[in-house]
């Protein structure tokens, strides 16, 4: 039998720990860069977080301008129009500066700067031809993985759906991961980026391609994101929780960057670009019931990730794994304000079902899910959700 090949993808550079982000000078001034286009969103501009950055930037003769028009779900108009600022303005790199909506704006302008077209070409994999413009991407969240990833997600407000763009091509050049940029992030924002990251690794490690590589960077997140995240919540200035959480966020970035996802994921795109849900808690919202059903085709890995989380397990049962590890999840979410469940989603009919499942079985996520279920299945796990109390 042929073996199986698997792929791995991981941006060049990448600087972690607390006080790392003047670091970037070094490497970006050998690169030659002439102008920084700054991709960013109002609250941290507005702040005073991203003059850190410029004044950097500034200090090393390097120009830069800012566009900071970047909202929660980064939209197909918004790319557009920084891809024409950034090409009036001659900036020949990109920041960005933020949580995952500033690096996927980033990213979506970044490729279709050097490949032309409309952003709807590239979705699905490795449509592209050319690398994208040069992106270092500087986190202030600890949850989405987007400063490392190959996954840039964008919204097409016209037909409310989220088009996820997986292509190596849009790799950032430099991943910045300084805890000290996120001392002062909201508890609700903590919240949902942590669950975010903790949902990255618990699909990575059961992903259809998953490998032992893979597996180990998952099953870490997994312990750090347990014993951190509340800390984090409670007390977002307590630096080394922070410093685990940078940790975590990383390593299921990398995890999830070269196993994929499942359908927590590709049901949760389907909330965000139709209810302009934030990502991070669509996943929570979604996640013990997309594990309950994928957990007949995937105990023993379930099993790993409650141990991970240092439950005991008195056998490994499905329906002890279950019962233990979606009792925890639950307990994890509600001690960070998470609803488990899509009651509380502003808008939702329970009418839009099917569409919602039709779509998330297209999406690229669904693709290395364990347990590969049709539209009506998807369906029942989107009519289970909405019923939770």
């Amino acid at each position: 039998m042929k073996p199986t090949v698997f792929e791995y993808f991981m941006t060049p550079i990448s600087l972690l720990g607390s006080g790392c982000l003047p670091e970037i000078i070094k490497y970006v001034t050998p690169m030659k860069f002439r102008k920084a286009f700054i991709v960013s969103d109002k609250f941290l501009v507005d702040s005073g977080l991203a003059a850190k950055l410029t004044a950097i930037l500034q200090q090393a003769g390097i120009f830069y301008i800012i566009y900071d028009n970047v909202s929660p779900n980064p939209t197909v108009e918004q790319v557009e129009y920084g891809l024409k600022l950034y090409r009036d303005n001659g900036c020949d790199f990109l920041i960005s500066f933020g949580g995952g909506s500033p690096h996927d704006c980033a990213k979506a302008i970044g490729l279709l700067a050097t490949n032309g077209g409309r952003i709807h070409d590239y979705v699905g994999l490795n449509k592209a031809s050319h690398a994208a413009a040069p992106l270092i991407a500087v986190n202030t969240t600890a949850g989405t993985g987007s400063e490392l990833t190959r996954f840039c997600v964008i919204t097409d407000t016209a037909q409310q759906r989220k088009m996820t763009i997986t292509d190596w091509h849009v790799t950032p050049i430099i991943a910045v991961n300084d805890a000290e940029l996120m001392l002062d992030m909201p508890p609700k924002l903590t919240a949902a980026t942590g669950i975010d990251a903790l949902t990255h690794a618990i699909e990575a490690y059961v992903s259809t391609n998953a490998t032992p590589v893979t597996d180990c960077k998952a099953l870490k997140a997994v312990e750090l994101i347990s014993r951190h995240l509340a800390t984090t919540v409670q007390d977002g200035r307590n630096l080394a929780a922070r410093e685990m959480m940078v940790y975590a966020e990383y390593l299921a970035g990398i995890a999830f960057n070269n196993a994929s996802l499942g359908y927590v994921h590709a049901l949760a795109h389907q909330l965000g670009g139709k209810y302009n849900l934030p990502h991070g808690l669509a996943n929570g919202m979604l996640l013990s019931y997309v594990i309950a059903f994928n957990i007949p085709s995937a105990t023993e890995k379930y099993a790993d990730i409650a141990l991970a989380m240092g439950l005991s397990l008195p056998d490994r049962k499905p329906e002890t794994v279950a019962a233990v590890l979606l009792g925890a999840l639950r307990r994890l979410l509600d001690s960070v304000s998470i609803p488990c469940g899509i009651k509380t989603v502003n808008g939702f009919e329970p009418n839009d079902i099917p569409e919602l499942a039709k779509n998330a079985l297209q999406d690229v996520c669904a693709l290395t899910n364990p347990r590969q279920g049709s539209v009506d299945e998807l369906a029942k796990i989107l009519r289970t959700a909405w019923a939770a109390q």
